[in-house]
């Protein structure tokens, strides 16, 4: 088990009283495990403490990246949540910390202009 940091990035925001966050693999063959494997249900789950809704996945190849709407996980949003984060910038890296049975992808970049 390795933490998904370990093959993809992230970055979150508040969107009301629902949060995104966008996780972008490190690599081609990251994106390729991630797409298969980070569920919408499995980001669900993992934030299920949090009150979260149910999660929805959307998949943004070009970028080699996959958007999560994490409905009700604010609290009621910015203006209204006593949570420390009401903003769910902390989102994304806690999302980092989910241990993930992936292998360890190179995340070398083909450099041969050959």
């Amino acid at each position: 088990m390795i933490p998904l940091r370990e093959i993809a990035f992230a970055r979150s925001g508040d969107k009301g009283d629902s949060a995104n966050v966008a996780v972008l693999a490190r690599s081609a063959a990251a994106y390729g495990w991630i797409r298969e494997h980070l569920t919408a249900g499995r980001v669900e789950d993992f934030f299920r403490p949090l009150g979260v809704g149910t999660v929805t996945r959307y998949e943004v190849p070009n970028l080699e990246a996959l958007n999560f709407v994490l409905p009700h996980v604010l609290a009621g949003g910015g203006s209204r949540s006593l949570r420390i984060d009401a903003q769910g910038k902390t989102l994304g890296m806690a999302l980092l910390e989910m241990p993930v049975d992936a292998p360890k992808f190179s995340t070398a970049k083909n450099t041969d202009n050959g």
